[in-house]
């Protein structure tokens, strides 16, 4: 058995879109395990870009099993789309290329709403979610009140779900000023929506099971990242599910053990989309600076992303709390034509050096970050597919990234091109 796990090492944003692409080559099932449509995958292939929100990145290669897993919270409607706009641009989807967790919970109108309803309400404070309802929908699911995947397939099992749910969410909708939810409406819709979904229904924890007995690779696709953990990260900014490592097992029904190799992504820099606190950001013309060169907008969002140094001390707890094994450093190139580079080596608080981030989120935001100043390199390294022909100062770049996160940089990333990386260590294990 060969299995990979890729999550997020910083606040998301990392690339994954381009790695996950490069890595679904050569693995034979790609599961997503948490999370919902509010994380955003950018594909280049052949010059042809795909955006995916929330199918898994190989269901665009031919002959990959794309797996929707347990741990992510699905909307149904979104989902229809998402297939819809890829079947557009030629890429066919079939129940023996995808298949979705009969055990999902759904993502329904009245999450978005409440989402919607929350975040406009808050004068100070907001959390600045993506409005699509992923929040909502994980509260029912562990108030056991969501509706399931499986329940679609049984009008009579709707019926029964349905009253609690409605009634739940009316008394929630009063105090918004929302009005009373049309039962008999939700119930249509979801009645519409059953057999485009019905059909991708499976116990996907069996197709895993077997596919190891078969020796199968499997890559396990997170979204967002480690700093978005709802609890290892900078909470209340954070998203509602867990995304380390350590939940691509209960998020696709698969033992621990069966998670091998877990690969961080990390920028060369540090950026972050909405509110929260970010030590090392620059809201100076360098930051700017990273922003342009970067490309910093979210893919779902459109939003501008926060950009700043890069922070070693928040990757070293990332590996730390996630059992990174090996980093997967992206988007090295940006930061050609610096004269010098920065890197948080630690934090400043009330006169004391923390090695570490604080987890009450107004120590988050108070911390001074600790600098190290490194010389940049004028070469570009753009398209670089070999170590040995990086600027020695990348090169010395890359190597201080891994004394200074304890661990090991597996694969660097030189552009948006899928090719355009440098393998340094293994990649299934």
């Amino acid at each position: 058995m060969s299995s990979t796990a890729i999550v997020g090492a910083q606040w998301g944003d990392e690339g994954k879109g381009k790695i996950v692409d490069w890595l679904s080559a050569q693995a034979d099932l790609i599961v997503r395990f948490q999370g919902g449509h509010n994380a955003g995958h950018t594909l280049v292939i052949d010059g042809v870009t795909y955006k995916l929100s929330l199918l898994p990145s190989g269901v665009v290669r031919p002959g990959k099993v794309s797996i929707i897993g347990n741990g992510v919270v699905v909307d149904p409607w979104a989902l229809k789309d998402e297939m819809a706009r890829l079947a557009e641009a030629g890429v066919t989807i079939t129940p023996e290329s995808l298949q979705i967790s009969e055990s999902a919970s759904l993502i329904l109108p009245i999450h978005r709403d409440l989402d919607g309803a929350r975040e406009g309400a808050a004068t100070s404070g907001a959390i600045g979610t993506t409005k699509r309802g992923i929040g909502p929908a994980y509260e029912d699911k562990v108030g056991r009140r969501a509706i399931r995947m499986y329940d679609l397939t049984d009008e009579a099992t709707l019926r029964t779900r349905l009253p609690a749910l409605v009634a739940y969410h009316n008394g929630l909708r009063a105090g918004f000023g929302l009005p009373e939810i049309d039962e008999n409406h939700l119930l249509q819709a979801l009645l519409d929506i059953a057999p485009h979904m019905i059909p991708y229904l499976a116990p996907v924890w069996r197709t895993l099971h077997t596919a190891r007995q078969q020796n199968k690779r499997i890559l396990f696709e997170g979204a967002q990242g480690a700093m978005l953990d709802v609890d290892h990260g900078t909470y209340p900014y954070v998203t509602s599910s867990n995304t380390v490592a350590g939940q691509a097992a209960a998020g696709s029904g698969s033992g621990p053990g069966d998670v091998g190799q877990v690969l961080g992504l990390v920028k060369a820099y540090t950026t972050r989309v909405g509110e929260g606190p970010f030590p090392t950001e620059l809201q100076d013309d360098t930051g700017q600076r990273l922003g342009e060169r970067g490309h910093e907008f979210g893919t779902v969002t459109g939003r501008q992303r926060r950009c700043g140094w890069l922070d070693a001390v928040m990757v070293r707890q990332a590996v730390q709390t996630g059992g990174i094994t090996g980093l997967v450093l992206t988007k090295l190139d940006v930061l050609d034509g610096f004269e010098t580079l920065k890197i948080c080596t630690g934090y400043e608080l009330d006169g004391e050096t923390l090695d570490y981030l604080p987890a009450r989120a107004d120590l988050q935001a108070r911390v001074k970050p600790v600098y190290e100043t490194l010389p940049g390199w004028s070469d570009s390294t753009h398209g670089i597919r070999d170590w040995a022909k990086l600027p020695a100062a990348a090169q010395a770049y890359v190597l201080r990234i891994e004394v200074l996160t304890g661990a090991p940089v597996a694969i660097v990333s030189t552009s948006p091109e899928r090719e355009d990386v440098i393998v340094r260590g293994p990649i299934f294990s």
